[in-house]
């Protein structure tokens, strides 16, 4: 049962952010590009799997975009900084959806949501 939750939430997140992403009308082709983007944190477990996944976590929690949206909005709404930060609130929400969770230090193929019922 919780888990099912977690991936609805993760989908209500995703439309949630596209509907801003739209609401704020920039560029798609953007959305599209960059809409992968922080998986490129995962490069960290070329080095080991502590640094791995502290750096994927760093950039799979819904904290840094949220913040990046809150300084955009207070400083100029209609920033890029906007637009960023809607895309990965959108990847983190796409991963929780279909599963994907963040990373334990000692094997990357263990997420959070596996522990979860």
């Amino acid at each position: 049962m919780n888990k099912r939750l977690l991936h609805i939430e993760g989908l209500i997140m995703l439309i949630t952010s596209i509907y801003f992403y739209a609401a704020i009308e920039s560029s798609w082709w953007m959305f599209v590009l960059l809409l992968l983007t922080p998986d490129l944190s995962a490069l960290g477990y070329l080095y080991n799997h502590k640094l791995g996944a502290y750096l994927y976590n760093s950039f799979h929690t819904y904290t840094p975009p949220l913040l990046l949206i809150l300084i955009a909005n207070t400083f100029q709404p209609t920033s890029i900084m906007l637009s960023l930060g809607l895309i990965w609130i959108a990847h983190i929400a796409m991963d929780r959806m279909i599963g994907y969770g963040l990373k334990e230090p000692t094997d990357p193929k263990t997420t959070h949501l596996q522990k979860i019922s």
